[in-house]
Order: C-alpha cells, then sequence, then structure tokens
C-alpha cells in the first residue's frame, strides 16, 4: 500500500513538472512579455530609438535631388545599435498622424546634427519634442537625447527666440569638455563614463566638435527660459578660444543635448580629424549605454507588426563617403 502511494506521490510530481514546463513554453502576446517584464524588471529589453530624418541626401545632391529627400546617417544607427536598441526611423514630412502611431510605439526620440534650423523641420522637431514633454507630465517616463543641430534647435525652442545662437567656429574640431562643477560628473549622461575617461577628457581632445553655430553659457543663464529648464554641465572652447556650452540636461525631463558628436568617434571615418583612439572609443559606448539606458525605462510598447513595419531595417544605406559626402554611410527617404 505504502509504495503504491510513494509510486501515485511520484507521478503526479512528474505530471506536474510537465505541465508547468508547457506552461512555461506556450507563446506569449507581446503585451504578456511587456506586462511580465515590467513586474519582474523595471528595465525593457527591446527598446526603439526614434531617429528624426534630416532634409536633403546627406551627399550635397549627389545621391539624390528629390525636393521631398531627407536622410539619416548611418553613424545614428549604429550608435544606437551598439547601446542595445533599434531604430525608427521618423521621416519629417510624413503626415502627423503617422508621426504620432511611430511615437506611441518608441521608447524615445533622439535628434541629430544638421543644418535645417528652421521650416517644417524645425516645427517637425518641435512638436516631438513637445509630446515627448507632455508625456512625462502625464507620469510616462519618455527620454530625448539631442546632438549638435539637435542641441541649437532644442535652445532655440526652450527660449522662444529663434536667433538665440551665437556663432562659432567648431567645424571638425577635436576638443575637450570642461565640467561645471565635480558635481556635473555625477549627473545622468556622465554617471555612465569610467573614471579616467572622465578625467581625460577634460584634458585630452577626445570629443569631435563640427558646428558653426552654439550658445555661450552668459546668454543661456541670462534667458530665463533656458536657464529654468536646463542646467549646464559642461563648456568647450572653439578655435578661437571662445567658450559655448556643450553638454546640457534638463532640471524635470530626461533629456539631454550635447554639440559634440559621439557617435562619429567609432562610426565615421571621411574627416580625418575625428578621435578614433581606444579613450575616444570608449566615449562612444559610454554615451550610447546611458541613451539606451534611459530608454529601457519607457512603458512605450509597439507590437511585433509595428516593428516590422517602421523598423529602419526596411531600408538599406547608401556609401555617401564614395561621393564625397559628409558621411560614410546614410539611409535615404524619398
Amino acid at each position: 500500500m505504502a509504495m503504491g502511494m510513494s509510486i501515485l506521490l511520484v507521478c503526479l510530481s512528474l505530471f506536474i513538472h510537465v505541465l508547468n514546463a508547457q506552461q512555461s513554453l506556450r507563446l506569449r502576446l507581446p503585451s504578456e512579455d511587456a506586462k511580465a517584464e515590467k513586474t519582474l524588471n523595471s528595465e525593457f529589453y527591446r527598446p526603439l530609438i526614434g531617429i528624426v530624418t534630416h532634409p536633403g541626401d546627406g551627399a550635397h545632391g549627389k545621391l539624390s535631388t528629390a525636393p521631398n529627400a531627407s536622410y539619416i546617417a548611418a553613424s545614428y544607427v549604429k550608435f544606437v545599435e551598439s547601446g542595445g536598441a533599434r531604430v525608427v526611423p521618423f521621416i519629417y514630412n510624413e503626415p502627423p498622424e503617422v508621426l504620432e502611431q511611430k511615437f506611441r510605439a518608441v521608447n524615445g526620440l533622439l535628434f541629430t546634427g544638421g543644418s535645417a534650423k528652421y521650416g517644417p523641420y524645425h516645427q517637425t522637431v518641435e512638436n516631438l519634442f513637445q509630446r515627448a514633454l507632455e508625456e512625462n507630465d502625464n507620469g510616462e517616463y519618455f527620454p530625448v537625447y539631442a546632438v549638435c543641430l539637435g542641441f541649437e534647435i532644442l535652445s532655440m525652442i526652450v527660449s522662444k527666440d529663434l536667433n538665440i545662437l551665437e556663432r562659432f567656429d567648431a567645424a571638425n574640431h577635436p576638443s575637450t569638455l570642461f565640467f561645471e562643477s565635480d558635481a556635473a560628473k555625477n549627473t545622468s549622461i556622465f554617471k555612465w563614463f569610467q573614471p579616467h575617461i572622465l578625467s581625460k577628457m577634460s584634458s585630452e581632445p577626445l570629443l569631435f566638435q563640427n558646428h558653426m553655430f552654439g550658445i555661450s553659457p552668459e546668454r543661456m543663464s541670462a534667458n530665463s527660459g533656458l536657464s529654468s529648464f536646463f542646467k549646464i554641465l559642461t563648456t568647450s572652447c572653439d578655435k578661437n578660444n571662445k567658450t559655448y556650452v556643450s553638454t546640457i540636461e534638463a532640471y524635470k525631463y530626461p533629456v539631454t543635448a550635447v554639440q559634440w558628436h559621439p557617435e562619429k568617434n567609432t562610426f565615421e571615418w571621411e574627416i580625418p580629424t575625428i578621435p578614433h583612439s581606444a579613450d575616444a572609443i570608449q566615449v562612444t559606448q559610454s554615451v550610447a549605454n546611458f541613451v539606451i539606458s534611459e530608454a529601457r525605462k519607457s512603458s512605450h510598447r509597439a507590437t511585433f507588426q509595428q516593428e516590422e513595419e517602421y523598423l529602419i531595417y526596411n531600408y538599406f544605406p547608401a556609401y555617401s563617403g564614395k561621393v564625397g559626402g559628409s558621411f560614410d554611410q546614410v539611409y535615404l527617404f524619398t
């Protein structure tokens, strides 16, 4: 009798084990995965980053002269992927309803470098930036990261002054960063850097600047809109030793903007002055890790069907460097 009971218990245990295994192996819907992941871990491990396309072809008309052409430098795509995310292109002249659908699917926005400060491109960036702020105001964590032109446009938007920018000579210029205080090194972006890299960034030209406009610390501090929204983390000097703001972070929002180009150190080769040392590569990776760590906090979720439709994988990069473009590769949208 005792032996029979033991056999019964063993069989029951095996049955429960098999049932649990089948349950764990069954296909789960994306919403279930997201719910389980949110319960077990505050980070999301399939983040999507929206990158807004820039007007033109990125190669001075040598790849496309279409009036509606826009592009994303492939270095930004590689930069995002190196941090553990994937890219959704936000074609700047798409219908607003399409951009809104994509916005709800991604976990953060990246505004790139470029030259188009005004017109429809500026308006698209402003609309998306306002949506990001609204999302955060509604309790949904949604980060924004801006580079060079992105820095400049956000300064124009927040200051409500289209003439806020000043002239600087920092084209194709390797440079250093000067931290406003030791506390600046403990802010969101710089916490991802190893101490020896932080130290070298202040003494060695590990950063690449490529801009003709910027904003001085004095002008940023004098504008109540800018000074109440952003805190200055670092400054840099142009070729004439004029000081401009090079890194800012919002007080209340997950918004970070840099005048320098961390994506170029690792992924661009057309300009010979770009730093490519081992320490410079660490700069790229540290910023990428920061940007994607912020995106993982977002609760936005895309369906598998949306991912397939929106992802940059639907497009192919062109070798723009071969025809004399400013970038090694670009994704074209027409």
